[in-house]
């Protein structure tokens, strides 16, 4: 062998050995991203154009991905394309499924204490509605689902309307007889006193029913009567725009199994976006508050607001046949009642 090629060995060899050395000691390998899916029934949405909630959904998952520098990667998956609807919550309790904007209320199968998130004329305004995280009944409530395995990230509230093929459901006399999907266990208790029968359904599901004649009427969101096309079916919007009767609690939520492992300035992060996401949401709802009456009546329905004395009327009712109820199934709803009737 000769001198020369000895030498190239030895460099060669040199090379290799030192090699480990410089990956360790010099730039680290890349670390992939950590990747959160987060799943809801609503529509998707185009840019700045389409349901609200999905928008602020894909805000929310940019900043993450912006504010964690890529080590956190949110996912969204619209239109329950990634698992069913009334699967989310207990999927996220196990750590099946990282996050989900989801309607609280569909809950109240699985856990009681839920129903407060929709609770008829317990809540009527948004300042209302606004005023409970940082009230003792936000606080119980947030300690209520961690215990059970979730994480309020972003609270999110919208006001309910009443459409209706034939005739107006305006006040509770008018729900006699009509087939009526209300939402939530307890807004369709509140149906039943009212004399209506009732129909449990998720959002996603109003127009095939409406459209067979399964349903008479929905009370749902302004934004799921709008990304659902319920205009199409319906002849009379009640318009919950300033008070109803109907608000719902759609928080984005997370399971805590996988928001614990998360390291602290991952979880800060998300939490520090979830609450700055809440004023989008909130004018996202009072826009789609406003924008609903227009559609009804380019459409052909009669739209009328609901006033202070039909608010009234409802809520005598709910207190009487829904609240009562509630309030006598366990102590803890009983808790959560009196803490939600405080926040005026």
């Amino acid at each position: 062998m000769s001198l020369n090629l000895a030498v190239a060995r030895r460099d060669l060899l040199r090379s290799a050995l030192a090699a480990p050395a410089i990956l360790t000691l010099g730039i680290a390998p890349a670390r992939s991203a950590t990747v959160l899916k987060l799943s809801h029934q609503f529509p998707s949405s185009n840019g700045e154009q389409g349901d609200f909630r999905d928008r602020m959904c894909r805000r929310f998952a940019k900043k993450v991905g912006e504010r964690t520098n890529g080590a956190l990667e949110v996912q969204v998956y619209a239109g329950s394309s990634l698992m069913k609807t009334n699967a989310q919550f207990g999927a996220m309790r196990k750590g099946a499924l990282d996050m989900s904007l989801w309607p609280l209320a569909y809950a109240s199968g699985e856990l009681a204490e839920t129903s407060i998130g929709l609770m008829p004329a317990l809540v009527g305004s948004y300042e209302q509605a606004s005023a409970w995280k940082n009230a003792p009944i936000g606080r119980k409530l947030t300690e209520l689902l961690a215990a059970k395995g979730l994480i309020f990230v972003s609270w999110v509230w919208q006001s309910g309307n009443a459409a209706s093929r034939d005739r107006p459901l305006y006040l509770p006399a008018d729900a006699k007889g009509l087939k009526i999907r209300g939402g939530s266990r307890e807004v369709d208790l509140l149906m039943k006193a009212a004399g209506a029968a009732t129909l449990n359904l998720p959002s996603n599901e109003i127009y095939v029913a409406m459209q067979t004649g399964a349903c008479d009427a929905t009370i749902t969101s302004s934004t799921s009567m709008i990304s659902f096309r319920v205009e199409e079916l319906a002849r009379n919007l009640t318009s919950g725009r300033g008070r109803f009767y109907w608000f719902m609690l759609e928080p984005i939520m997370m399971s805590k199994t996988i928001f614990d492992a998360l390291p602290n300035d991952q979880r800060e992060a998300i939490m520090s976006i979830g609450a700055e996401m809440e004023p989008f949401g909130l004018a996202g709802a009072k826009a789609d508050d406003e924008d609903v009456e227009k559609i009804f009546a380019k459409a052909g329905a009669k739209v009328q607001p609901l006033d202070d004395a039909g608010l009234a009327k409802w809520r005598d009712l709910a207190r009487d046949h829904v609240w009562k109820e509630f309030g006598n199934r366990s102590e803890t709803c009983a808790e959560l009642l009196r803490l939600a009737e405080a926040v005026t």
